[in-house]
């Protein structure tokens, strides 16, 4: 399905990463459409002749300040998004869904993102959250310690 935008085709390559320190998840608001207001993990586009891996960690860096560290890939999501009007595709981006552990730095919202912090897991469930992402947060979290 082409989209309505005549100078972009979709799908699109894209990132998200699951960052815990010390039972906490790292989440972040988005501040830009589609899905503005909407908490997620920290991710985004894969630049031209990027790893996914390092647009991983970049990303994460970009949106957050926090400096991470890449444990593995937990899965492939295609995250589609139809026009408001129903009429056409608004985006579709396939992520790359990895999950790590928090090196340094604390949550200051950057470039496309409102607001960063870590998460108590229990706290979750509060949070309006992108399709998948609480799914992938318990994945993450089990493959990193087990439980």
């Amino acid at each position: 399905m082409a989209s309505n935008h005549t100078s972009a085709y979709w799908p699109k390559p894209a990132v998200s990463t699951a960052i815990f320190r010390d039972g906490l998840v790292l989440l972040a608001e988005r501040g830009k459409a589609p899905l503005r207001g909407i908490w997620s993990l920290p991710g985004g586009h894969v630049d031209p002749g990027e790893t996914t891996r390092a647009a991983a960690l970049r990303e994460v860096s970009e949106e957050t300040g926090v400096s991470a560290e890449i444990i593995g890939h937990l899965a492939v999501h295609d995250a589609i998004i139809p026009n408001e009007d129903g009429n056409g595709l608004r985006a579709h981006y396939v992520l790359n869904v990895f999950y790590g552990r928090w090196l340094a730095g604390e949550p200051v919202a950057a470039s496309d993102c409102r607001t960063a912090r870590f998460v108590a897991l229990a706290d979750v469930s509060s949070y309006p959250l992108t399709p998948g992402a609480k799914n992938y947060i318990r994945q993450a979290h089990k493959m990193l310690y087990g439980a």
